[in-house]
């Protein structure tokens, strides 16, 4: 058999009675501990144990031990042997993760019976595992499929947003790269620590381009208009937030929602409320606002202050700044303004790293 057994047994008189009764298994010996590990390092593959427990040098219990703090031989089938009267040891072995004893004097019949038993549910755990790792496998891929379903799906939504000359892909990286700036900072605090988990970070990086997909909806005649809106004109621009919201819905199945989905509808529908309870579409206040919207709206106004636009000149980083500390706990989170503010320097960086286009 290509089964390999290794016998730790001190009594040359047992271990002649092991050969003897597990003749067809291919069988290696140890006469103590020291060299049943010297023999395991060599043959890590050996698929079952029988270990005596009362040995010289070094003792069974001491094995078990080893074995146990070696992850290469956690999985490991050991078998101990024990006298009749050592039902204590037996109890010890098996809490050191022996899974069986064999009592002496030794019953061939038991024995092999016990070896079959072993070895056939050996071969049950790795069929398992083997099992799990195809399941693994195919999980990963099918989450790498959706995860390029997602970012296709992003790209060609802000793909849109250009085409339509809406929003510049240096914007789109801007507010992107800095909102993800901010993140990391943030995360460093204990208030944040917990909700600004990688997953969530990179959730809020991935779908903050999506902030202004609602302007899709919003006609060219006031969208592309190069002056100031009227406040008709201006309710009618404040629509996008709930025509993005809806247009990101549709996609969503109640029982299967996408986490991403969800950050991605809570950015495009509340990144122009304001902390006060002032801002639109749904008049939120404070922390009813999304932490993700939270964080959209400050370097969404940050980017609108420091960009040209045709009907308006862009302010330097610093008068930007000005304009936003003073909206500090009114337009702004409080805390999140701070946070904008020790970060300003890399924020300046990303600005001037994606030069804009007068749009």
């Amino acid at each position: 058999m290509n089964v390999k057994i290794l016998v730790v047994e001190d009594s040359k008189t047992d271990m002649m009675l092991i050969k003897n009764m597990l003749y067809d298994y291919h069988l290696l010996f140890a006469y103590d501990g020291i060299e049943a590990m010297q023999v395991v390092e060599r043959c890590p593959e050996i698929d079952i144990m029988i270990l005596d427990l009362n040995m010289p040098r070094m003792g069974g219990f001491e094995v078990l031990q080893a074995l146990k703090q070696n992850e290469t031989y956690q999985n490991m089938t050991t078998l101990i042997l024990t006298n009749y009267d050592e039902t204590e040891n037996e109890i010890r072995g098996l809490e050191l993760g022996a899974v069986d004893y064999i009592r002496k004097p030794l019953n061939m019949g038991s024995l092999r019976k016990r070896i079959e038993v072993h070895l056939s549910l050996r071969r049950a755990h790795q069929s398992i595992a083997m099992q799990n790792a195809v399941l693994e496998e195919r999980v990963l891929l099918r989450t790498r499929e959706l995860e390029i379903t997602r970012d296709v799906t992003i790209h060609a939504l802000v793909g849109l947003l250009e085409a339509r000359n809406i929003e510049s892909s240096n914007h789109v990286k801007r507010t992107q790269w800095m909102i993800k700036i901010l993140c990391e900072y943030l995360k460093t605090k204990n208030a944040y620590a917990e909700i600004l988990n990688h997953d969530y970070i990179t959730e809020i990086f991935q779908t903050a381009p999506l902030h202004d997909i609602g302007k899709v909806g919003i006609p060219d005649k006031i969208l592309l208009k190069p002056g100031m809106l009227d406040l008709e004109e201006f309710e009618i621009m404040k629509k996008h937030t709930l025509y993005g919201v809806e247009a990101l819905t549709h996609e969503l199945d109640p029982d299967h929602t996408a986490s991403f989905l969800k950050t991605a509808i809570d950015i495009v529908g509340t990144h122009h409320e304001r902390y006060d309870g002032t801002g639109y579409p749904y008049g939120l206040i404070a922390e009813e606002i999304p932490l993700c919207g939270r964080l959209m709206s400050i370097i969404d106004v940050y980017d609108a202050l420091t960009s040209e636009r045709v009907y308006k000149t862009a302010v330097d980083h610093e008068q930007a700044l000005k304009i936003i500390q003073n909206e500090r706990g009114r337009q702004f989170d409080p805390n999140i303004t701070d946070a904008f503010m020790e970060v300003e320097n890399e924020i300046r960086k990303i600005k001037y790293k994606f030069i804009q286009t007068v749009r």
